[in-house]
């Protein structure tokens, strides 16, 4: 168990721990709205299932945003280990052994975090129907917490270690002469590798793209449409994920522009354009929480849109239809905060790992002339420049996933079906930015710290 002490390990037990809180919460939570729906508008079978189908959606996003973060917290630790496996290779040991001893590491993180995110959602589960009971006036409710409720702590398990033995397939590549090299993230050449992941990434994306506008279409006769528009967006994000090392390079490349001329803006801009794995596992947790996050606003939106497009204002009221949203819509809001604090631990985590990997490269431009606060400056500068791109590319995705999936729900439900035009609440969207540019100054405060730390005859000697 001495491997929980190595750095990143601490905050994979909080992602798995988030995950799984998350997930239980949320099932308690959809539970509970779907009692509230019941009292407020009777046994409409429409609403019960439109909630029942947004609860599972909501379940599988939960573990999705888990397993990607954990699954780029061990490929950077792996990274990070490659000549102490190096050695290990060289005195006998295989490639598929270490691999399995990184996968069972996963697993041990998985049940440790799941178990601790289980007895806080159990928590939350029963806290939150009492103080919502009495808030909302609404009658009692026996069931806060059911024992199928657990069912995504299992599943975080099964993920976590899922994603661990996905995050170490570099293990395969480590050679017993590489015991002779350091840890170096692969270059934008080596990455560009791999035609069968790159061939299987461009058939998931075109697979996902003709399914959400199949549901996007579907949705104009049956509500059901939401779950073909699900499926096709995990799979076209699937392959924005494993297309990565090429999607966002150029969006690196234009953020970068922006930086200015000065000699640590360029570093900094090259820093994330020469390495594009590195920088693309830093990212893509921030587009994931940021795409959620603005998908269900704009979701909000526009499902509010379409199911009052053919009433009146006090038809709208009258029906209890906006009430019912705007409630769906904050307590939702509030577990989808959930997924952007995993992006947010996987984010701080990542650029932690990525400085104390790069102690030689520090070093050496400290032995070159840097000062402190350069080197600070170009930690903070990388961090902002992985931000504000992830950030664009999230808020362009989230508000496309949230619009088809507002339309797959609910283009068949307001009388004559009919597509309308995306709603986008700019304040909720506005939050979202202001929010990344404070997590990229929260991002960088230990990074920034511990690469001021480092002494360059230490750096240098160290390798």
């Amino acid at each position: 168990m001495s491997f929980l002490r190595e750095r990143g390990m601490g905050a994979s037990v909080l992602v798995a721990a988030l995950s799984s809180a998350f997930g239980v919460t949320l099932l308690a939570t959809t539970a509970y709205l779907g009692f509230l729906a019941k009292t407020a508008m009777g046994e409409g079978g429409t609403v019960g299932l439109m909630v029942g189908i947004l609860s599972g959606i909501f379940i599988i996003i939960a573990m999705y945003v888990g397993a990607i973060v954990t699954a780029n917290t061990f490929s950077t630790i792996v990274a990070g280990r490659t000549r102490e496996i190096a050695l290990l290779r060289l005195i006998g040991s295989t490639a598929s052994a270490e691999r399995r001893r990184v996968a069972g590491q996963g697993l041990i993180v998985g049940a440790i975090g799941s178990a601790i995110g289980l007895a806080v959602g159990v928590g939350i589960a029963f806290a939150g129907t009492a103080a919502a009971g009495r808030i909302l006036d609404a009658p009692a409710y026996g069931d806060a917490f059911q024992a199928w409720m657990a069912l995504p702590s299992v599943i975080v398990v099964l993920t976590t270690w899922a994603a661990a033995w996905g995050g170490s397939r570099r293990v395969l590549s480590v050679t017993p002469l590489q015991a002779l090299g350091g840890s170096v993230a692969r270059s934008h050449e080596e990455a560009r590798g791999g035609r069968v992941r790159a061939g299987f990434g461009i058939a998931l994306g075109l697979l996902g793209t003709l399914l959400l506008v199949a549901g996007l279409l579907l949705g104009l006769f049956t509500p059901l449409a939401v779950v073909v528009a699900f499926v096709g967006g995990l799979l076209s994000f699937t392959a924005i994920v494993l297309a990565a090392t090429a999607i966002m390079p150029p969006v690196l490349r234009l953020v970068g522009r922006a930086f200015g001329g000065s000699a640590t803006s360029r570093m900094a801009a090259e820093n994330a354009l020469r390495y594009p794995e590195r920088s693309s596992r830093m990212s893509i947790g921030v587009v994931v929480g940021v795409t959620l996050v603005v998908m269900f606003a704009v979701a909000t939106e526009t499902l509010e849109k379409v199911l009052v497009s053919g009433l009146t204002a006090e038809e709208a009221d009258a029906t209890g239809v906006s009430a019912f949203l705007d409630l769906f819509g904050g307590i939702m809001m509030a577990l989808v905060g959930f997924s952007a604090i995993i992006a947010a631990v996987g984010l701080v985590n990542l650029l932690t790992i990525g400085v104390v990997q790069r102690r030689t490269e520090l070093g050496l431009l400290r032995a070159l002339g840097l000062s402190t606060s350069q080197i600070r400056r170009m930690v903070l500068l990388e961090a902002a420049h992985i931000t504000i791109a992830s950030t664009l590319l999230g808020v362009v995705l989230g508000v496309v996933y949230g619009w088809i999936g507002a339309q797959a729900t609910a283009g068949s439900v307001a009388g004559t079906p009919a597509i309308v035009a995306p709603g986008v609440p700019w304040a909720p969207v506005t939050v979202v930015l202001v929010a990344m540019a404070v997590l990229t100054l929260l991002a960088a405060v230990t990074p920034t710290r511990l690469a001021t730390r480092i002494s360059p005859v230490e750096a240098l000697a160290a390798d």
